[in-house]
C-alpha cells in the first residue's frame, strides 16, 4: 500500500467540511500564516527525525513517515507557487 494514500486519507478526515462556517477570524491572511508555520513544523519534524535515524535514535518507521510528509508537503507548497506564478503571468498578458 502507497504510504501516500494513508496520509491523504488522514488528512481528508482531519479537514474542516467546507460546508461548515469559519468560526476564526483573520480571512486568507491569517490562514496563509498558518499553513507557513505547519510548513515549517512538518520540515522541522522530519530534520529532527534524520537527525534522531543518524545517531541511532530513531524508529526507523518514524523516520520513513517523517520523510514522507515532508516530500507531500514541499510537492504542496511547490504546486500552489506554480499555480501563482501561472495566474500572475497571465495578469501579465491582460491588455491594458
Amino acid at each position: 500500500m502507497d504510504i501516500r494514500s494513508l496520509f491523504a486519507a488522514q488528512q481528508y478526515a482531519a479537514a474542516r467540511p467546507a460546508t461548515d462556517p469559519e468560526t476564526e477570524g483573520g480571512g486568507a491572511g491569517a490562514r496563509l500564516a498558518a499553513a507557513v508555520q505547519d510548513f515549517t513544523a512538518t520540515l522541522g519534524e522530519a530534520e529532527r527525525a534524520s537527525t534522531a535515524a543518524m545517531t541511532g535514535d530513531a524508529d526507523p518507521h518514524a523516520l520513513v513517515q517523517a520523510l514522507a510528509q515532508s516530500e507531500l508537503a514541499v510537492e504542496t507548497v511547490v504546486t500552489i507557487r506554480n499555480k501563482v506564478v501561472e495566474a500572475y503571468q497571465e495578469i501579465l498578458r491582460m491588455p491594458v
